[in-house]
């Protein structure tokens, strides 16, 4: 891994409205913990900040469980820190589910925690996505738990898995980010999703399409938490052909005109502050902020899913969940690798 340079001087300044803009969000999380009971938030329409909800999380469930913690270590109160711990027990259902965004969903649930219970349940899941690497291929399957085939290998399936592995197995996890690396961003195409088959071996998949705009941000967030749990070398080459200008996506660069994905944009922001990339990082926030963020600290015009029409211009749990976690970054509440 490269050495780190020494600091010097005083730190960056915090912009005056980050501190704001992270009160709104937090407080925002507070309301919708409210409107939402005991089922988890999935996205929320842009008109009211309705609640879609689901029962057990689906992969989205983690990033609710770490807006919880964040909210608790914001507002030091009780109630915030028994509805984290209570989301986060939830959770446990997912250890040995057949899938590879375990990652998302056991990782960003846990590592905000400070509990003995999240730790075991973290080294639990870490334990089962380890006894899930596949050695022929390299990485840990897509699998089965959403339908369809198991032997996939999705980008998405990269973040917060990266982490959890390196916790028990660093070797499987630098494999399993190495082989998504090689499919889904080699010789500088992007294909977000591939199946392996017998004979034959991996044939892309059309769906996510290349232009799809998490698949940057997943990737560009798991090369920034290698570089952080592994003992790998320098990011910048894997890093280089990963960014952009730092500027909200649409949600297919096939379809410019099309609606944005600020959800790509707030999780862009949080590798880019793992990465060091700080200006970066302070630009695309502010915009997100200025333009894309309502008063009463709802994070818009996030994109599910274009291709079926879902929630196309919605509120997006994990896009609150990375605006604030970057948020409580740049404001000190939370160290950019402590989840």
């Amino acid at each position: 891994m490269s050495t780190p340079r020494a600091v010097t001087g005083p730190p960056p300044a915090v912009p005056d409205w980050a501190g704001r803009a992270l009160k709104s969000v937090l407080d925002r999380v507070a309301v919708a913990r409210t409107d939402v009971g005991d089922r988890f938030p999935l996205f929320a329409d842009p008109g009211g900040g309705r609640w879609t909800t689901t029962g057990r999380g689906s992969w989205t469930g983690g990033f609710w469980a770490g807006l919880l913690w964040l909210r608790a270590r914001y507002s030091g109160q009780g109630i915030d820190r028994e509805a984290a711990k209570r989301f986060t027990a939830r959770l446990t259902g997912w250890v040995d589910a057949d899938t590879a965004t375990r990652g998302l969903i056991l990782w960003y649930g846990t590592a905000l925690a400070d509990t003995p219970e999240a730790a075991v349940l973290r080294l639990r899941a870490a334990d089962a996505c380890r006894d899930a690497y596949d050695c022929e291929l390299g990485l840990v399957p897509w699998g089965s738990a959403f339908g369809g085939p198991r032997l996939l290998a999705r980008v998405d399936g990269v973040p917060g898995m990266v982490p959890l592995l390196a916790s028990v197995d660093p070797r499987a996890a630098g494999s399993h980010l190495r082989r998504h690396l090689e499919l889904c961003a080699g010789d500088g195409c992007f294909r977000w999703s591939w199946r392996y088959e017998r004979p034959g071996g991996w044939a892309s998949c059309d769906d996510p399409p290349p232009g799809w705009s998490r698949g940057r941000a997943w990737l560009l967030l798991a090369v920034a938490d290698a570089a952080h749990h592994l003992d790998t070398d320098d990011p910048a080459e894997s890093v280089s052909h990963l960014l952009r200008e730092p500027a909200v996506p649409p949600a297919d660069e096939a379809h410019p005109e099309g609606p944005l994905d600020t959800s790509a944009a707030a999780i862009t922001t949080v590798a880019l502050l793992k990465l060091g990339h700080r200006e970066q990082a302070v630009t695309l926030l502010d915009e997100l902020v200025r333009t894309h963020v309502t008063a009463d600290g709802r994070l818009l015009n996030g994109c599910y899913d274009l291709a079926a029409g879902t929630a196309t211009q919605h509120e997006l749990i994990w896009g609150d969940f990375f605006l604030a976690y970057a948020l409580a970054t740049l404001t000190g509440l939370v160290g950019p690798h402590d989840a």
